[in-house]
């Protein structure tokens, strides 16, 4: 079966950190772009970063930037969100997708991710930042 497997979301205090791993099943991550999203209750899904197949070039959203790294291990076949200074907003179920590019662009998710999302979905890592 194709498809990813995330792990590593869990309970964590305002100011803590997560490292997501996302381990691909059937297919290789060597020509895909992985992005990650993130979907919290009541709204829409959003990319919150991206990294690029050929020279790991990355990018991030601005309500990420500088809190979060996201980072590929093509020899495992893994891909990784390192998740820093979290706060409440960041709580949602993170998923690690595949794009058919090699480079990322933007990560709109409706404009720039979705029309390249291979449906390779996990059933995503469940972050709760709480006090």
């Amino acid at each position: 079966q194709l498809q990813f497997v995330e792990s590593g979301g869990g309970l964590v205090q305002p100011g803590g950190s997560l490292r997501l791993s996302c381990a691909a099943s059937g297919f290789t991550l060597d020509d895909y772009a992985i992005a990650w999203v993130r979907q919290a209750p009541g709204k829409e899904r959003e990319g919150v970063s991206c990294i690029s197949a050929n020279d790991g070039s990355t990018n991030y959203d601005d309500s990420v930037k500088g809190r979060f790294t996201i980072s590929r291990d093509n020899a495992k076949n893994m891909a990784y969100l390192q998740m820093n200074s979290l706060n409440l907003e960041d709580t949602a179920v993170y998923y690690c997708v595949a794009l058919s590019k090699k480079i990322c662009t933007g990560l709109s998710w409706y404009s720039d991710l979705a029309y390249y999302a291979i449906d390779y979905w996990g059933k995503g890592a469940n972050v709760t930042v709480s006090s």
